[in-house]
């Protein structure tokens, strides 16, 4: 590597006090996102007309989009980097940045992706077996040659985005790999495979777990699971590493939610899921965090899971219903999210009745929730919460992760409210009932001062309330519609006639001022 001319320092993830945060051209940025279809980034043609139009009023200010190994190195040995440079012009000419997904060995738990040259020498490039001896379309992660091919082609591509992006800083983050895993079996019953799962356990796996001899006497019931956690991750790390020495943008990798019926095959094996964070974050160091793909009806739930002290929320694939914009809400609101992005996002500005759904036994096999794909109002309710979030940037600054920011979301359908308690007042949420094409029940609260409140929220209600022991009751001094711009609070109207019998916030997200006295 040569020396840099970077007129910004290049994407970091940083720490704010005790938070992560991106920094782009020096300057924290809370990515807006959407994440393109698989295969919507392999014409630039088709980018032009059926992505960045489409896109282009959603309040988005970075997109997720695809980098095909097959496309970049179509003969060994042999890079053509067309396409990811006409997704940099096409991003720039756009006013947006790029998060790219780095499809190479594995997406989806399968080897889809691989150069044709590789997929064509199964006997170099060995494949992972079931233990009945069928051998899948997932190239093993023992398979060195392979692993060290996916790192080469990394750090090219790498390599040719700090030469051609460093000074403009327009590519943000990297993904590596997509939904790593095997399916359908829990692990590589492949000869040299078993040959590896039957001695004893790496050195550092003992010193993790405590634990000693061959994979199956240390570990058990989760042997095989842990076995592939540790060589996909393992994989991902010299793929990564390689990569970053190039040109140290953040990396994550994304996970297939383990979920029912619960066991691993079922859900990708040894994909980075919160029961084998532990060993990835061991194997694979070079990434920031593990993120989230989150098709279920329960998102916030797995929101939590996934923030953690050391694993930033990172969310690159989420549903697409109009139950997304509450989910972003809360991301940021109560996660300090770096990410938030639905998945399919050119689908927003579709007719509803266009959209591409799996068929139902695909769903079904996958889990997925059918309502993930129904996107009437999906745009506008989603724009909106992006447009605020965007706006309330230096005010966000300020409070998160303090205890004068408080957020919720609508968590299940008995779920009916929340109780705030803030150093003068409490508050309690009502949330309205779930109903199709609407958003869920969401919102910030932001304590301003002892007696003066920002809300941003939707499909909710507010009751304000003394402390207990006070003795006192409460009413208002001043409720008011506004916006928010650049941080600064624009007042509307003052809403002090009937209005104050009921103080809600609509389905589209929407922003109240609340003074507040006791008599």
């Amino acid at each position: 590597m040569g020396e840099t001319t970077e007129k910004y320092p290049i994407p970091e993830i940083r720490k704010d006090g005790r938070i992560s945060t991106l920094y782009v051209k020096g300057e924290p940025f809370f990515a807006l996102s959407g994440e393109i279809h698989n295969s919507s980034a392999s014409s630039l043609d088709y980018m032009e007309e059926h992505v960045w139009k489409q896109v282009e009023d959603m309040h988005l200010n970075s997109l997720i989009v695809p980098l095909y190994w097959e496309s970049i190195e179509p003969e060994e040995g042999q890079y053509d980097f067309t396409l990811p440079d006409g997704l940099i012009r096409q991003a720039r000419k756009h006013k947006m940045h790029l998060i790219f997904l780095w499809f190479g060995l594995w997406k989806n738990a399968e080897s889809f992706y691989v150069p044709g040259w590789m997929k064509r020498d199964s006997e170099k490039y060995w494949r992972v077996q079931t233990a009945l001896g069928e051998t899948i379309n997932t190239i093993s992660p023992l398979c060195r040659d392979a692993v060290e091919k996916d790192a080469k082609a990394f750090a090219a591509v790498m390599a040719h985005i700090r030469e051609v992006d460093a000074d403009e800083s327009t590519v943000i983050v990297m993904q590596v790999e997509n939904e790593i895993g095997l399916l359908n079996t829990a692990c590589d019953y492949s000869p040299r495979a078993r040959e590896a799962f039957a001695k004893e356990i790496p050195e550092e796996m003992a010193k993790l777990y405590g634990a000693r001899g061959d994979w199956k006497s240390a570990f058990g019931d989760d042997a095989e699971e842990y076995f592939m956690a540790y060589h996909f991750a393992k994989a991902v790390e010299q793929i990564t590493d390689a990569g970053r020495k190039e040109y140290p943008l953040p990396c994550y990798a994304n996970a297939w939610l383990r979920q029912y019926p619960w066991y691993a095959g079922s859900y990708p094996s040894g994909g980075p899921v919160c029961e084998v964070h532990k060993i990835w974050k061991m194997a694979a160091p070079s990434l920031f965090t593990l993120a989230p793909d989150i098709y279920v009806p329960y998102v916030a739930n797995a929101m939590d899971e996934y923030s953690y002290e050391g694993n930033p929320l990172f969310v690159p694939e989420v549903r697409k219903d109009a139950v997304t914009a509450s989910y972003a809400l809360y991301a940021f609101g109560k996660h300090n999210a770096i990410c938030y992005s639905p998945f399919g996002i050119e689908d927003l500005a579709l007719p509803p009745e266009a959209i591409d759904r799996p068929p139902m036994e695909v769903m079904a096999a996958l889990n997925i929730d059918p309502s993930a794909f129904e996107i009437r109002g999906s745009k506008e309710y989603l724009g909106r919460v992006y447009q605020l979030i965007d706006e309330m940037k230096p005010l966000y600054m300020k409070y998160r992760g303090s205890e004068h920011l408080k957020a919720y979301v609508r968590k299940s359908d008995t779920d009916f409210g929340i109780y705030f308690r803030f150093k003068n007042y409490d508050v309690s949420v009502a949330y309205a009932p779930k109903m199709p094409e609407k958003p869920l029940a969401a919102g910030m609260i932001y304590e301003l001062s002892e007696d003066q409140f920002l809300i941003v929220g939707m499909r909710s209600t507010f009751t304000f309330r003394a402390k207990e022991s006070d003795g006192k009751k409460v009413n208002y001094v001043k409720v008011q519609e506004g916006e928010i711009k650049n941080g600064e609070w624009l007042p509307g109207r003052i809403l002090n006639g009937d209005e104050q019998m009921s103080l809600k916030c609509g389905d589209m997200a929407e922003c109240l001022y609340v003074e507040l006295y006791k008599y």
